[in-house]
């Protein structure tokens, strides 16, 4: 279905959107702050982009693309970077609008230890492939750039497992759960035999660099304009 990736970053986008304007949260303050952010993250991610689009670490069908295309990424793929982290900010801001009295620290302690657990796993299963690679340093990086800088995002790794629902069904299109072929397809060599559904076991950590990049900038701009 020509245009079906175009359609995902717009359903991705809808709900956000719409919502913006709830009194509680009132998203569409932050709007400006969440274009920045993801402009600043989102810069080096389309380098990544069009690299390993490049040397065929992964690639896009043009079955399922409108056709226009910029450094040989689909618009679709550009937009991805600017939709997702709107969504992911979106729901960030709903945890601390309506769990502003919880305390996750035990939560967050487990959470990022499962994060480093699982890349560990990556290293140990896939350390060659270079998605695997590229994934293992990101992710160690944000990891580090998170514990270091922003222990005040308490509400970080509630937001990043909420997300991980419409990560997983948006994912599961992308790379071809529902569809005869996927949308973005993977280079074997270039990454772990592992997957979930039809997603690399990669695409969580690429996620959570991502998510948690992002949200940190936005929490950083916050606090410079307050």
């Amino acid at each position: 279905m020509k245009g079906l990736y175009l359609l995902l970053d717009i359903a991705t986008l809808f709900f956000p959107l719409a919502l913006s304007f709830d009194k509680k949260v009132a998203f569409v303050k932050s709007w400006k702050n969440v274009f920045f952010a993801s402009l600043i993250v989102g810069l080096p991610f389309l380098v990544w982009d069009i690299l390993f689009t490049k040397k065929g670490v992964w690639g896009f069908n043009a079955d399922y693309l409108v056709g226009f295309t910029t450094y040989n990424l689909p618009i679709e793929e550009v937009l991805f970077f600017f939709v997702v982290p709107f969504a992911c900010i979106f729901i960030y801001e709903c945890t601390l609008a309506y769990f502003s009295e919880y305390n996750f620290q035990k939560l967050n302690e487990i959470f990022f230890g499962m994060i480093i657990g699982y890349i560990v796993f990556i290293t140990v299963f896939g350390y060659h492939g270079a998605y695997a690679q590229s994934v293992i340093l990101s992710s160690l990086v944000t990891v580090f750039i998170l514990a270091k800088y922003g222990t005040s995002i308490s509400h970080l790794p509630l937001a990043f497992l909420i997300s991980l629902g419409p990560f997983l069904l948006v994912n599961g299109v992308l790379t071809g759960g529902f569809t005869e072929e996927p949308i973005v397809w993977y280079n074997d060599a270039a990454r772990t035999p592992f997957r979930i559904f039809t997603i690399p076991v990669e695409d969580i950590l690429y996620s959570f660099t991502l998510i948690g990049l992002n949200i940190f900038v936005f929490e950083r701009m916050k606090k410079r304009l307050n």
